[in-house]
């Protein structure tokens, strides 16, 4: 079992769980994340995720022993594995509900991209953050376009340029951090609370955020009109306003009472 995954109160954890090799992923692990999280993007009754990993790092990125057999690959090969990766990433990120990140210890390499991938991170201050692939001649290839919807490419090149190692302060800075705690209880603590928060909120009014919010990013002027844009975000209210949900939490704001969907 490279993943272990358990849920509890509408909230699900994917816990990476190969501590012997710091969770770094390798194909049975890639193929794990994508199962389960395509398998919880259908479950209406799960309305938060939590991602993190067991043992003392949160992930090292890939696993050595893989990337040691990837010398030998064609190049059709090394498409084929790209590939895969790349899909892991974009299923995390599509995932309709919100998924934290909870990291401690170490963020190498592609477990940046996992990061990228998620809505919301909370790292422990002494957290060690890098993009070692340029160490190994290698590019940040694959994480690249989930990186640039997260963080500006202008801030954070220079460290996928030099491969440096940076503090949870200025991986916080840059944007690939949402928030920055003391400890590991702490980290435990809040990202619970930020999960719970999530309860309280419309899990149809979350769904549809998180897509507009998608859907936004992928659209750009002047690319795409502003006429375009405004139309998408119009639908978005529009149809939020004369749903039952949304009319219930009209009702209950009104009301002065708990809308029936919270679960605080």
């Amino acid at each position: 079992m490279e993943i272990i995954v358990s849920f509890q109160n509408s909230i699900a954890t994917i816990q990476l769980h190969r501590p012997q090799v710091k969770n770094s992923f390798h194909p049975p692990m890639i193929r794990e994340l994508i199962r389960a999280f395509a398998d919880i993007s259908i479950k209406p009754e799960i309305r938060v995720v939590i991602l993190n990993g067991s043992g003392s790092v949160f992930c090292a990125g890939a696993d050595l022993q893989w990337m040691k057999s990837m010398i030998k690959f064609t190049y059709e090969q090394n498409q084929e594995d790209a590939g895969e990766l790349y899909q892991m990433f974009k299923t995390i990120y599509d995932c309709p509900i919100p998924v934290i990140g909870q990291v401690h210890g170490a963020a190498f390499g592609g477990a940046l991209g996992l990061l990228a991938a998620c809505d919301m991170v909370i790292a422990e201050k002494n957290t060690q953050f890098c993009f070692s692939e340029v160490k190994l001649g290698l590019a940040p290839a694959v994480i690249s376009s989930f990186i640039a919807k997260k963080c500006s490419l202008a801030q954070i090149g220079p460290w996928m340029l030099n491969g440096a190692v940076m503090s949870a302060a200025q991986a916080h800075s840059l944007g690939l951090v949402n928030e920055v705690v003391e400890s590991e209880v702490a980290l435990a603590a809040s990202t619970l609370a930020h999960a719970k928060a999530c309860l309280e909120a419309g899990p149809e009014a979350v769904r549809a955020t998180k897509k507009l919010l998608r859907g936004i990013s992928n659209l750009s002027i002047p690319v795409d009109s502003e006429e375009k844009i405004k139309d998408f975000t119009i639908q978005v209210i529009s149809e939020r306003r004369v749903s039952n949900e949304g009319q219930e939490g009209l009702s209950a704001f009104f009301e002065r009472r708990r809308p029936s969907w919270s679960l605080k």
